[in-house]
């Protein structure tokens, strides 16, 4: 099984473009969408979900207040600040409980439950060339790994099923454990960054992550020709480093165009310069051809 993942060290780098550009590439693939805090593909890939499932993502604290005795005890042990008093009644803040379950256990009262945190779901769907996988963590929710967890093993999972090889996983921006968990397993990662001194930067970052988890990467430069003197150290950089630089995509504002219309740059503009690079890409990460390549 071939699992590619597309990272970067800063969000607008444009990961997302160039996967759904590499989703709609070829076909019989598995898209896993794993930015759940902010989950956008299905926007352009646009999938028939035919599961929708609820994720329980951890425990929030809740007040009875017929039993309540308002001794205030709980506000006062409260180390997340989630608990306030307001016009004489205790309240308990969705967003800021951590669901540590302190105030439940040293409430005299025991007028405090822990609910679960079940607005998160998670989806499967088909579209157009292939399954995709997607999940929307809800405002205020954690857990976020746990859930691109479940993604990725479902993901896994309709490979399996189909009977398909390729699992193309959007992972989420950063450094973090959802980014670590959507990196968990896979063989190539696709790392986007952009000529700009933040972006080289996260990109050194995010490279020490594939380093240490031992994960072949490949390296794209994104609007490469808008600072083409960022863009050579970046390459220079690379090649020091034994990372092969895959792609050079150049700015072209056809990728909002696409979007709006719920297409990606491929489906877009088929014969372009940037179409013509992309397919390079996916080439090089899935079938294994050496095409633009520089070890």
């Amino acid at each position: 099984m071939n699992e590619v993942a597309i990272l970067s060290g800063k969000g607008g780098t444009g990961k997302t473009s160039l996967g759904a550009a590499l989703a709609t590439c070829g076909s019989n693939i598995i898209v896993a969408d794993c930015d759940v805090d902010a989950a956008n593909l299905h926007l352009v890939l646009l999938p028939e979900d035919f599961t929708r499932e609820r994720f329980i993502s951890g425990h929030k604290a809740v007040i009875d207040y017929e039993s309540c005795t308002a001794c205030g005890i709980c506000m006062e042990y409260c180390r997340f600040d989630a608990i306030s008093l307001l016009e004489g009644t205790y309240r308990i803040s969705e967003t800021a409980c951590d669901g540590c379950k302190l105030c439940a256990r040293i409430c005299p009262s025991q007028s405090i439950t822990m609910v679960p945190s079940d607005k998160s779901y998670w989806f499967v769907g088909n579209f157009r060339n292939g399954v995709m996988i997607h999940a929307r963590l809800a405002p205020g929710e954690e857990n976020s790994g746990k859930l691109v967890n479940v993604v990725r093993e479902q993901a896994r999972k309709a490979a399996q099923e189909k009977g398909w090889d390729n699992i193309l996983i959007d992972g989420p921006p950063g450094t973090g454990c959802a980014t670590i968990s959507a990196m968990t397993g896979a063989k190539k990662v696709i790392l986007v960054t952009e000529p700009s001194l933040s972006g080289f930067h996260d990109l050194k970052r995010i490279m020490e992550l594939t380093t240490h988890f031992h994960i072949q990467p490949f390296v794209v430069i994104n609007k490469y020709d808008l600072n083409p003197e960022i863009a050579a150290k970046v390459e220079k950089w690379c090649v020091g480093q034994g990372v092969p630089v895959i792609g050079r995509l150049p700015f072209n504002p056809a990728f909002v165009h696409a979007m709006l219309e719920c297409k990606s740059i491929l489906e877009w503009e088929p014969d372009s310069e940037v179409s013509k690079e992309i397919r390079n890409i996916y080439h090089t990460v899935f079938q294994n051809t050496p095409n633009n390549t520089k070890p």
